[in-house]
């Protein structure tokens, strides 16, 4: 299975990498956003450790069942040949509706089909009141690439 665009990247191809990934993970379908890794992908996401699809598909259903109206922007930090660093932030709610705006950098490394069989992610999590709230849903096809502030 080829998932393009495959290494070596370009800036041209890593950004349509990381926006793919993107728009993936705002579906918050576990099993679509799986088929981006290899069948033996190895994460660790804050203090998690993931190995292969079964388990992050079990990883992403967890994580969407508590983090409510997930939304996600994701930006290219760097890249080399098959691999590529990115900063991301994402905001949700818990059960008792309460916001966060979870703040994160993201390793990953691809094979040469173009499928991540690393990932490595450091997550912080700031609680946040509705108001405070700036992403709202998947990122409108206009601001691709745009990068968010930090606060």
């Amino acid at each position: 299975m080829t998932r393009p665009p495959v290494p070596p990247f370009t800036a041209e191809t890593a950004l349509a990498k990381v926006q793919a990934a993107e728009d993936a993970w705002n579906t918050r379908d576990p099993q679509r956003v799986a088929l981006a890794y290899t069948p033996d992908s190895v994460w660790r996401n804050r203090d998690e450790f993931v190995t292969g699809r079964d388990e992050i598909v079990d990883f992403l259903t967890r994580k969407w069942r508590k983090e409510l109206d997930y939304a996600l922007r994701k930006e290219l930090w760097t890249f080399t040949d098959d691999r590529i660093a990115v900063r991301f932030q994402y905001e949700w709610h818990d059960a008792d509706g309460q916001w966060w705006r979870s703040y994160g950098n993201e390793l990953w490394e691809f094979d040469a089909d173009g499928l991540m069989r690393r990932r490595e992610a450091s997550i912080n999590d700031l609680r946040i009141t509705a108001g405070q709230r700036r992403i709202f849903g998947p990122r409108p096809a206009g601001e691709h690439g745009a990068s968010l502030p930090l606060a």
